[in-house]
Order: C-alpha cells, then sequence, then structure tokens
C-alpha cells in the first residue's frame, strides 16, 4: 500500500522503511549519513475516527520559508504522524555570508561564500525539523541523490529515526533579492526571460553534477516529487500575493510568489498525466507570506513562543557545535531577529479561508464543496440526520484550474450556485490571471452545469498580480446573483445578474485597507450586509430596504481582527464571528441595521468557549467549530462550554456547519486526506464524533 494511502494512529513510531539505494554518498558527523527512503508498504495500522491521516507535500522557494509561513501546520502535521515531504526550489544562498543582524557588521573571520551558507541552512533546516519530528534537534538523517522527471539530480534527505519525514532540493539559484528585477531567477524562468535557470550546490550535498532546469523542466521535476510521494495535501505559497499602494512593491518575496506559480503548474501537471487509481485526490493549501508583517498576529503567546523556538534551532541561535559541519550549523541570518518582521506570531491562509461552502437545499438536502486535483468536488446527502441520510460523492465538476476554497449561494426555488476563483495560465507568461466563476443547478436538487467565468476586475497580471479575493455572492427574490470581491486595491467591487440571465459591469462601493474575503448574509427584514475586515477595524455595507442599493461602507467600531470572518443571520440582524489578535479566541458581535440607513448598531464584544487557536470559524446554530490551538478541528458553544471538545484531526481549509431543521447541527471539514469529515450533533450535544462522510470501499 502506498505511503499516502497508510493510516497512522497519532504519535505512532512508524517502522523502518528500507529499500535499496543507488546514488552518491555524503557523510558526516551528526546529521550528514548516507541513505535513500522511497514510499514502501506495510501492514496499514487501524485508523480510529477523528484521527489525521494522509500525506502532505510541501513546495516552499527557500530553506525558512515553512518555518514562517506554514508553521504550526508543519510542527502539528509532524507530531501527527502524517508523512510530510518538503521540496526545496532553491538553495536560498542569498549573499552567502551567514552573520547575525542582517550581515550588518562583516566578519573577516567569516568571507562570503554562498556553497557554505546554502549549506548551513541546510544544517539549519534539518535540525529543526529533526526537533519538530522526535524532539532531538541532532537525530541523524540520511542524505543521498535521486533524479529527478526534470533531468538532473537532486538531493534527498531522511530523518532516520522517522523516514517518512523527507526533505528534497533541487538547489536552484534564488533571485538574491526580495523585489529587485533579477532576471536569474525563477520569475525571470517564468517570464521567458532566461531559458533556463542556473543551480547553486550546497557545499556539502551528494549532488556531483550540477542541474539546470528550463521552466517545462522545474514543472516536470516537481510533478515527479508529487508522483513519487504521491501526497493527498499539498502546501504551497501564494501565487498572487498583491502590491503595497503606496509603493507598487509586491507584498511578498518575488521568489516565493514564484515558486508558487511553478507548484500550481507542477501540481496540474501531476494531476493531468496520473490518472486515479494510481494516486489519491489531494487538496492544496496555500499561505500568506511577508503581508502577515502588517496584519495583527494570530497565534497565542504560546504557540508562537514555540515556533520561534523551532526558528532559533534552524538559527543556530545558540552556535552550539551540534552538527558538525564547518560551514555552520544554522542561518545567523535569523539568529538576529528569530520572528522575522513579526512572521513568527502569524499563519493565515492565503486561499480557502472561509466557512460557506457547505450549503442546505431543497427538502434538507446537504451539499458540501471543497476542490481537489484542481477540479470542484461535491458530495451530497439526503434530507434527515438518521441512518437512512448517507452521504454521497465526491463527483467533481468538468474543468480544472479551480483554487482552493468555496462558496455557495442558495437561490430562491431551492436551486444551488457555487462559486469560486480559477486561475488561468494561458499561453504566454503576461496571460496568467485569476478569475471569478460560478456553477448552478439547473433545476432544485440536478446536477450543476458548466462553469461560466465572471471574470476579474483586473485583466492584466501584473499591475495587481491577481490578487482579488475569493467571491461571495447572495441570490435577489427574483433569484439574481450579485457577486462582491476584494481587488488588489483593498476595495469592494460587485458584479449583479441583470434580467437576462447575463452579468452588468463591475460596480466599485468603495472601501479601504480590506483585507478578508467579504461576507455576505441576509438578515430577517431582507436586508444584506456585507462585512470585510481592515487592518484595525471591520466595515459594513447594508441595504436601506431588500433590494435597494447597498449603502456605507460603514464602521462598525469592532476591534481589530485576525481577518477572517464569519456571519450568520440572528434575531433582527446579523452575528459576526472573528478572533481575538494575539490570543486566537473566538468573539462575536450582533450587528443590526438602522431603519433610516445611517450607521448600524453594533453590539458589545462576547467571547465564546474555549482556548486559543487560528484560522476562520464554522457555525452552526450555537455550536463554533475551528482550529483549537493544537491545531484538530475542534467545537465549542457560544456561551459555553469553556473548552474546545477537541478531535485528533488535523485538516485543510476552514469548517462549514449549517443548523438543520429541528435543531440538530452538521459540520463538515476536509482532512488531510482529502476526504470530508463530518460530525452530526442534537442541539444539546454531550460529545462530538467525527467520521468519514462517505465510508470508504
Amino acid at each position: 500500500m502506498p505511503v499516502s494511502r497508510r493510516r497512522f494512529l497519532l504519535a505512532t513510531v512508524v517502522p523502518m522503511l528500507t529499500i535499496g539505494v543507488t546514488g552518491a554518498l555524503a557523510v558526516a558527523s551528526g546529521q550528514q549519513t548516507a541513505a535513500e527512503a522511497v514510499p514502501g508498504s506495510d501492514s496499514p495500522a487501524v485508523l480510529p475516527v477523528s484521527a489525521t491521516a494522509g500525506s502532505v507535500v510541501q513546495i516552499v522557494a527557500h530553506p525558512d520559508d515553512d518555518l514562517f509561513f506554514m508553521n504550526p501546520d508543519v510542527s502539528r502535521s509532524l507530531l501527527s504522524g502524517t508523512p510530510l515531504t518538503t521540496l526545496y526550489l532553491t538553495s536560498g544562498e542569498a549573499d552567502g555570508r551567514n552573520e547575525a543582524h542582517g550581515g550588518a557588521a562583516k566578519d573577516p573571520e567569516q568571507p562570503a561564500d554562498r556553497g557554505h551558507y546554502a549549506e548551513a541552512r541546510q544544517n539549519g533546516i534539518r535540525s529543526a525539523y529533526a526537533q519538530m519530528a522526535t524532539g532531538d534537534r541532532t537525530s541523524p538523517w540520511r542524505r543521498t541523490v535521486i533524479p529527478t522527471a526534470g533531468g538532473g539530480d537532486a538531493e534527498l534527505d531522511v530523518l532516520i529515526a522517522k523516514p517518512e519525514v523527507n526533505l528534497v532540493w533541487l538547489q536552484m539559484r534564488e533571485a538574491r533579492a526580495p523585489v529587485a528585477d533579477t532576471p536569474d531567477s525563477l520569475r525571470g524562468l517564468w517570464n521567458g526571460r532566461i531559458p533556463a535557470l542556473t543551480p547553486q550546490l550546497t557545499a556539502g550535498t551528494p549532488v556531483a553534477q550540477p542541474p539546470t532546469y528550463t521552466k517545462d523542466q522545474v514543472i516536470a521535476a516537481i510533478a515527479g516529487v508529487l508522483e513519487r510521494y504521491k501526497p493527498t495535501t499539498i502546501r504551497m505559497q501564494d501565487p498572487s500575493p498583491g502590491r503595497y499602494l503606496d509603493s507598487g512593491r509586491l507584498t511578498d518575496h518575488q521568489d516565493h510568489m514564484y515558486a508558487a506559480r511553478f507548484a500550481q503548474a507542477g501540481a496540474a501537471s501531476y494531476a493531468a498525466r496520473v490518472p486515479v487509481g494510481q494516486r489519491p485526490r489531494f487538496t492544496v493549501q496555500s499561505y500568506l507570506g511577508y503581508h502577515n508583517s502588517t496584519l495583527p498576529h494570530t497565534l497565542d503567546p504560546q504557540t508562537a513562543e514555540t515556533k520561534i523556538g523551532f526558528l532559533k534551532t534552524y538559527a543556530w541561535h545558540d552556535k552550539q557545535n551540534y552538527c558538525g559541519s564547518r560551514s555552520g550549523c544554522g542561518d545567523r541570518k535569523v539568529a538576529g531577529s528569530p520572528s522575522g518582521r513579526n512572521w513568527a506570531q502569524s499563519l493565515r491562509y492565503a486561499r480557502g479561508d472561509h466557512s460557506s461552502w457547505l450549503v442546505q437545499g431543497t427538502t434538507g438536502r446537504l451539499y458540501a464543496f471543497g476542490v481537489l486535483d484542481g477540479q470542484m468536488a461535491v458530495w451530497n446527502r439526503g434530507a434527515g440526520t438518521g441512518p437512512g441520510a448517507a452521504w454521497q460523492g465526491p463527483v467533481l465538476l468538468p474543468g480544472t484550474g479551480i483554487d482552493p476554497g468555496a462558496t455557495t449561494a442558495r437561490l430562491p426555488d431551492g436551486r444551488v450556485a457555487v462559486l469560486a476563483t480559477r486561475t488561468v495560465f494561458g499561453d504566454r507568461p503576461e496571460e496568467y490571471r485569476r478569475e471569478i466563476v460560478y456553477a448552478a443547478q439547473s433545476v432544485p436538487g440536478g446536477p450543476f452545469g458548466a462553469w461560466v467565468s465572471l471574470g476579474t476586475p483586473e485583466p492584466g497580471d501584473e499591475p495587481g498580480t491577481s490578487s482579488i479575493s475569493a467571491p461571495s455572492a447572495v441570490s435577489d427574490a427574483d433569484g439574481r446573483l450579485t457577486v462582491y470581491v476584494r481587488d488588489s486595491r483593498r476595495a469592494l467591487l460587485a458584479r449583479t445578474q441583470e434580467p437576462s440571465g447575463a452579468f452588468g459591469g463591475w460596480q466599485h462601493l468603495g472601501g479601504a485597507d480590506l483585507q478578508s474575503d467579504p461576507v455576505a448574509a441576509t438578515d430577517s427584514a431582507g436586508r444584506r450586509h456585507v462585512y470585510a475586515a481592515t487592518t484595525q477595524s471591520v466595515l459594513v455595507w447594508i441595504q436601506p430596504a431588500p433590494g435597494a442599493p447597498l449603502a456605507g461602507p460603514f464602521p462598525t467600531g469592532l476591534p481589530a481582527t485576525t481577518v477572517p470572518l464569519t456571519a450568520t443571520p440572528e434575531a433582527a440582524g446579523i452575528r459576526l464571528y472573528f478572533r481575538r489578535p494575539d490570543s486566537g479566541v473566538v468573539r462575536t458581535a450582533l450587528v443590526t441595521a438602522a431603519a433610516d440607513a445611517t450607521k448600524p448598531t453594533v453590539s458589545s464584544v462576547t467571547e465564546a468557549g474555549g482556548r486559543a487557536g487560528y484560522g476562520a470559524v464554522g457555525v452552526a446554530g450555537r455550536v463554533i467549530s475551528g482550529r483549537a490551538d493544537s491545531g484538530t478541528i475542534s467545537t465549542t458553544g457560544l456561551g459555553g462550554p469553556p473548552a474546545w471538545t477537541e478531535s485528533r484531526m488535523l485538516y485543510a481549509g476552514a469548517p462549514a456547519g449549517i443548523q438543520e431543521p429541528g435543531g440538530a447541527t452538521t459540520i463538515a471539514v476536509l482532512g488531510l486526506d482529502a476526504e470530508l469529515h463530518v460530525t452530526t450533533a442534537t442541539p444539546t450535544p454531550t460529545r462530538t464524533t467525527w467520521h468519514r462522510a462517505v465510508p470508504q470501499a
């Protein structure tokens, strides 16, 4: 059984995988020994409900991108025993000076040497992963050479104590500047400014022949790594981070952005070339990068301190000679500021961090949506919550390139529409863009029609780097949709369906500094509310009367949030849910529209039960679901109980919940195994039991 389909108990020690090895060997004390681990076969463990399963491949530009921007998700996965591989596209050689404080004070005894600095970063990453996975930063690794599908060789490092933990290094040259125009870079390669990107080998690598990659070869190499490890979850950086309005500079490192685009292309190639059956289905999770520095912290102090501790290990903060390498045992540039520029105190998802992907159709039927293999997947469940109400699916809608995340709208006749963004690569680099698409049922309870493109308010990639938000949509009484989106200038736009069925042009609704995906809901009087978080607070637009144009934006006076919002109708208003910065505790406030279309009334902020956590929350009645500080899907209640009811399951994206007729609640998540998991509880649950919506055959 392939490793990606193997099931692991939480914290189970996986038997050592053995396989014959060919390739160059690199031997040194501590970490640097040689061998190769490849997914093998063994007897699967029995997986209890609510335990993490699946496997993860992470694709990043540099050593430390995973530690700064994907942790604590990385450490949570490692602790759960989930097979995890990280693919580093570049060596991260920078200026070759392994000095703290950014190299401000040049050490004459430490001359610039890119090979040795890149090796030191490798040593630091291996130490950090060993510490996260085993608790011992000196736990040894096997280093060897594997061929890539793009030609050339890559270094493979396997953690001996936990051989399901692998690091793969392509060792391409990095841009050596965050934003400057550097043709010899991933950016230059993607845009066709250079025919191939040269390598930057580390001083201690077992790779003997320096590989040089064309654009197509990089994509093939990434697809080959995915085929080797067959992940059920792929993690990557943000392919469209946007620009700062005042300077026009990218909000992220150019290598982060273009590594993510190569990862997108590699995943698409893998999905197209390897049929299901020879691989599992997979989800994608993308992560915000440098822009975290301008936003409130998402992590509670204890979680942030633990994350910074792993960064200190990577940075060789204590300078103890525990790896035995003359290149150094970590990245001393990070030692001067282990938290980066306010990066280590946060984790944010660039896509799929909203909770409106579970919706009720006709006669109690439920629909759940998620993106698998770059296609929109649909699960459905018949009316009722008893034994006869079985889930079916997933059915994948035709059409590829769908980005992580889905939002829904219910039409007055009971039909359901699903919306998403879609990445279009085009035939030329400048044709890369992100557009909004939707698909609706032809009849209530029937199949979904073809995707309809609404385009984008930003037709060119370079002006805004396609950094539009995920869409939110609401249906009028006559069934016409209005779609809301945040553009890269951080304002709200809308596009409304005409009586003919066609959509009018994009309308600017104002607002500034919008950071979140917009969320829309309709109150009991039929007035539509649209909310978006800013850096400091939350703005709202509200209809003065049903069918009237939105008024606003109005300030709510709410405190800063960690960005993701969830909105649900309650009484005469809309209840808003969000997390408190530097804590992650879930907060809530009720917003009620004013009769004269002036500033709405906002209740005092209260805090729900539960410990800290991060990411968007799902709401079903008074039951709240989300990540506890353990990273697992957990539930709590508005007004109590005092702690999360935690599962043992990690997941991708955000949870979604719905309160059904009779008061029962259904909550759903996509696990790291790319399966839909659900729990259904009575109005007064005593415990939460998660299970796969569709049992495995």
